[in-house]
């Protein structure tokens, strides 16, 4: 299942500064025998949960809580079992509220899907969004995308 032309074919793993690596289950499979279209959405989410949720990051502040409003997926290419793949993230925008993540899959050097993914920062007791605080816009800054000016 080839996915056609686009101006993303000049994917790059090495643009996307966070990475992941995953193997793909016989489990992941839908009756075609290749990866199902919803797994994809698991893969990018790990990546994503991992990056936010590492302590290391500082990218959860206390009182707050990161909701998904937008998951965008470029199915670009057949992802078969057995194999291992490859998830990079990037953050592509800050917004006065919301990161936008860039992210790719890759297995065995090629890119077989694209996302872009936004989150919302709201705060756990109100449910509502509230502005990135400037220290998580600064703790975002190593994980920009190559080539991308990100601001808030």
């Amino acid at each position: 299942m080839n996915v056609s032309p686009s101006h993303e074919d000049a994917l790059r793993l090495e643009d996307f500064p966070y990475r992941l690596g995953d193997n793909v289950r016989f489990g992941d499979l839908d009756p075609n025998w290749h990866v199902n279209n919803a797994v994809f959405a698991t893969y990018f989410e790990s990546a994503r949960v991992m990056l936010m949720k590492d302590p290391n990051n500082d990218l959860m502040p206390k009182g707050l809580t990161w909701i998904m409003v937008r998951l965008d997926i470029q199915f670009r290419a057949e992802l078969r079992w057995p194999g291992t793949i490859e998830i990079g993230l990037g953050i592509a925008k800050l917004g006065r509220t919301s990161v936008t993540f860039d992210q790719v899959i890759f297995a065995q050097n090629t890119c077989v899907a694209s996302a872009q993914a936004v989150n919302v920062l709201i705060d756990e007791a109100t449910r509502m969004p509230t502005p990135l605080p400037p220290k998580l816009i600064s703790n975002f800054q190593p994980w920009l995308r190559r080539g991308t000016a990100a601001s808030a």
